[in-house]
């Protein structure tokens, strides 16, 4: 199976390369088409681009993925669009299912309004594709994120999600979006894995933090505010990996085997 993987941050993103990895030791064939630039909080929006009738497309090599991918392309556009072109045939032959991330950072509650990771499986649902988002519960500023260096993320905690989920979204009926939440914990001190409802807010929020008379300055903070306990925000923060199977207007109800997944992740006595 051809599986488009994608995200927001952009192709330099650490989190994109882990998650390339997962699909390909899953079995499948990833295509790696991500953007050039930062296309955070864009949502499943089409541009704006500096050239309507064209995006610009570089193939590129990224050391860590060699052996794992042999396609991958910097995209001058953001990750809704590149979901479109992909359906187009832009990438070689059409896929068949989108992965997303991982995101820097929670998409839970009212986030997912606005997630551009969100707004790629949602823009190929449209297209009558399953898709997967994938984040991990890390601040959203400081640190690269990158393996030994200062902020790293664990990854491969939401990495291997991914992966133990995949199997079961490829089997499930066309058109199912599940947005997937990790904490930023080794995989060992998981508390587990269920089904969440989104939160009321978002795990991160925009804050103004001062004005002039040319603009307002802003700044995006976690959220510390109480959360109902079966909510994504407050299930991650305490230790949970979050599952929740969306629509285009919010969660949808659908049984998942939550159960099966933890067991395949941490076996228990």
């Amino acid at each position: 199976m051809r599986i488009l993987v994608t995200n927001d941050d952009g192709i330099s993103s650490p989190g994109l390369h882990a998650l390339v990895v997962a699909v390909a030791e899953a079995g499948y064939e990833p295509v790696v088409a991500a953007p050039s630039d930062d296309w955070s909080g864009a949502s499943a929006c089409l541009g704006p681009l500096d050239d309507p009738d064209r995006v610009p497309l570089e193939r590129v090599e990224i050391p860590g993925l060699v052996g794992f991918v042999d396609n991958v392309f910097s995209v001058g556009a953001p990750p809704a669009l590149i979901s479109m072109l992909a359906d187009l045939g832009g990438f070689g032959p059409r896929p068949e299912l989108i992965v997303a991330g991982i995101n820097r950072g929670p998409n839970t509650g009212r986030s997912t309004l606005f997630s551009g990771t969100i707004g790629a499986v949602l823009a190929g649902e449209r297209f009558g594709l399953s898709g997967m988002a994938v984040s991990a519960d890390v601040p959203v500023t400081g640190g690269t994120g990158a393996i030994g260096a200062p902020g790293h993320v664990h990854w491969e905690t939401s990495a291997a999600l991914a992966g133990t989920v995949l199997p079961w979204l490829v089997g499930a009926p066309p058109r199912t979006v599940l947005n997937l939440n990790a904490p930023d914990l080794p995989l060992v001190e998981l508390q587990g894995v269920c089904w969440a409802s989104l939160a009321p807010v978002g795990g991160v929020r925009t804050v103004i933090t001062g004005r002039d008379d040319n603009g307002l300055h802003l700044e995006l903070v976690d959220n510390h505010d109480s959360m109902p306990e079966d909510s994504d925000t407050a299930l991650v923060r305490n230790g949970w990996a979050t599952v929740t199977p969306l629509t285009a207007t919010g969660a949808a109800e659908v049984m998942l085997p939550v159960d099966e997944w933890e067991r395949a992740l941490v076996p228990r006595d």
